[in-house]
């Protein structure tokens, strides 16, 4: 018996199982194709998914296969630079294959311990008080204490639960890929004033190029060459002589969020519980960091050491953020319409993101490290991502490498010791941080600031249980 089986081995099924290695979980990958998916198509790693691979000691491994970006016109490709002062150790954008990121994730779940078994489609499930059973298309059945359903728009372990996955079908697409053009690049930027379109230097010659078009297609079928060709003339009156491909893709505007993330033993995460279109590039971040959130809650529970509600937290603070992602891309789309009114709308947005609030609020948002829980009252910083600040050992994010709460401490005279076999303790009276001392989750998310030990303890057996010593 499994401790945890889950049902896709994309980045956030490959991220999830890597999580839960750190906690020794038992865990089963199943994924239904029987080989990794030969479409190359470039993703780019956002902040806070830079912040996480760095938390867990993947960034240089990840970086090293990627090609860096300055951060900036994420939303709706209006082309602005980032705002001076990102609050962030790694503000630029990582593009990257997606099959390199899966790749990368799942051979980290493996050297954890995970298994992952492939050609393996989920076909029944059967929840109940002590577990779940899962049989596959080839008959056989499985039981583990926990599914989580990683297997993404069309998810079987979201229908076999017969949970709702309201909001709008698709009906547009957008091609999106990475071609060389014979155009010259100061008649491309000439060219390029019609912002129904972005077409952006991707590095070695070629431009990465995303079409709005009207209509649904069949995504069975990639696009071809010539349908860039036609869209381009249509759209901006020439084809910028575009050829040689890299890659090229169709993607729907279906934009669609679970009513719920968890039904019992059975959770959803990444795309199973949120799609939303391609622009802005949110989804596999927002499904990396489903996965981080989940997975220390998950063991804590199958560990035995979850307070209560702890499970629960995971769709309160996840589901708002999908929510969230849904509106700014619905928004972005409607910014990409050619509609004189969205047009319009567009420009006068462009003109206020030369207000460098309205600039970081969009960039904030966009890539996630704007993103507060709901703790309750306090500071700022208290349900916030801690930034990679200097620590007297290094760099902050180096402590948070196995997935451990971590107290940071600058008063040399608080404890937690009797959590010590789930949050470390780093006395460091120079780190770089305005309170006297903060907690924090493994997700990196601030959970207590203070000085007060009897409020510290409240709060490590609110977010990890009762003391053990």
């Amino acid at each position: 018996m499994f401790d945890v089986i889950i049902a896709g081995c994309g980045p956030t099924g490959a991220m999830l199982a890597a999580e839960l290695r750190l906690h020794d979980v038992r865990v089963l990958v199943l994924e239904r194709e029987p080989a990794p998916v030969p479409f190359v198509r470039i993703v780019g790693l956002h902040i806070r998914s830079l912040e996480l691979m760095a938390m867990r000691g993947l960034l240089e491994r990840v970086r090293e296969r990627g090609r860096q970006r300055p951060a900036g016109a994420y939303f709706a490709a209006i082309d602005k630079p980032a705002p001076e002062g990102v609050d962030s150790a790694y503000a630029y954008l990582l593009g990257i294959p997606q099959p390199v990121v899966v790749q990368l994730l799942e051979d980290h779940a493996i050297a954890l311990g995970a298994q992952v078994r492939r050609g393996a489609a989920v076909a029944a499930v059967e929840p109940d008080d002590d577990g779940v059973t899962v049989e596959l298309a080839g008959g056989d059945r499985l039981r583990s204490r926990y599914l989580v359903g990683c297997d993404g728009a069309h998810s079987t372990v979201r229908k076999l639960l017969g949970i709702g996955f309201p909001g709008e079908a698709s009906r547009n697409d957008t091609l999106m890929g990475e071609l060389e053009v014979t155009e010259a690049p100061e008649e491309i930027v000439a060219r390029v004033a019609d912002t129904r379109f972005s077409f952006r230097p991707a590095g070695g010659g070629a431009y990465r190029v995303i079409i709005p078009v009207a209509g649904v297609g069949d995504r069975a079928e990639p696009p071809t060459l010539d349908d860039f060709r036609q869209h381009l003339r249509a759209i901006a009156g020439t084809d910028f002589g575009v050829h040689s491909p890299r890659w090229m893709s169709r993607f729907g505007d279906a934009t669609r969020l679970a009513e719920r993330y968890r039904a019992g033993r059975v959770l959803l995460a990444g795309d199973s519980a949120h799609i939303h279109p391609p622009i802005g590039g949110q989804g596999l971040n927002l499904g990396i960091q489903d996965a981080v959130n989940l997975g220390w809650k998950l063991a804590a529970e199958v560990r035995g050491w979850a307070p209560g509600s702890l499970l629960d937290t995971y769709q309160a603070e996840r589901h708002p953020v999908a929510a969230a992602v849904l509106d700014n891309t619905r928004a972005q789309v409607a910014l990409s319409s050619a509609e004189p009114g969205a047009q319009a709308v567009r420009r006068l947005l462009t003109r206020l993101m030369d207000f460098d609030e309205v600039n970081r609020y969009l960039l904030e948002q966009i890539t996630a490290i704007g993103i507060r829980y709901d703790f309750g009252p306090g500071p700022d910083l208290l349900g916030r991502r801690m930034p990679d600040v200097e620590v007297k050992s290094g760099r902050l994010y180096d402590r948070l490498h196995h997935g451990r709460g971590l107290l940071l401490d600058r008063t040399g005279r608080l404890t937690a010791a009797g959590w010590s076999d789930r949050v470390d303790h780093l006395d460091d009276p120079g780190a770089a941080l305005d309170v006297p001392a903060a907690l924090l989750r493994p997700d990196g998310h601030v959970a207590w600031l203070g000085d007060d030990q009897e409020d510290l303890d409240a709060q490590l057996t609110r977010w990890f249980g009762p003391p053990t010593d």
